[in-house]
């Protein structure tokens, strides 16, 4: 499953209500900058100019994020994004892959959940090897 969030913001300008929203792919995204900056990611997908009067304004309003899909529901509260959690929480989804890999094909193991303490067993051989 894929993981996404729709980002949005509403602001005046010029007399003029805007609302300008995406949907962002947290998986192609979240490997990259260590702080992202979702004003000026909302800016560059809509058309906003991020040198613009429009853009200056709408940095002073809160993003809303909403309709998440993937782990990136867990990481979503009343409007507010946690992207470390999300970082977080996709390693260990990418770890507990590569760890279900292993023992498919070493231990013909096909579900971790079903045995937890070999889960636990590869999980700290893992973080050892990390030190």
């Amino acid at each position: 499953m894929s993981n996404t969030i729709q980002a949005s913001c509403e602001f005046s300008y010029k007399g003029e209500t805007h609302k300008p929203t995406v949907t962002i792919d947290l998986d192609k995204l979240a490997g990259h900058a260590e702080e992202i900056d979702f004003h000026a990611l909302l800016a560059n997908q809509t058309g906003i100019d991020t040198y613009s009067y429009a853009y200056e304004v709408m940095q002073q309003a809160p993003i809303r994020f909403e309709h998440a899909t993937g782990l990136a529901i867990e990481c979503t509260n009343n409007g507010q994004f946690d992207l470390a959690a999300f970082r977080d929480a996709r390693d260990q989804q990418q770890i507990m892959e590569e760890l279900q890999a292993i023992a498919a094909e070493q231990l013909k193991v096909n579900n971790l959940d079903d045995q937890p303490d070999l889960k636990k067993a590869l999980l700290q051989a893992y973080n050892l090897g990390k030190r």
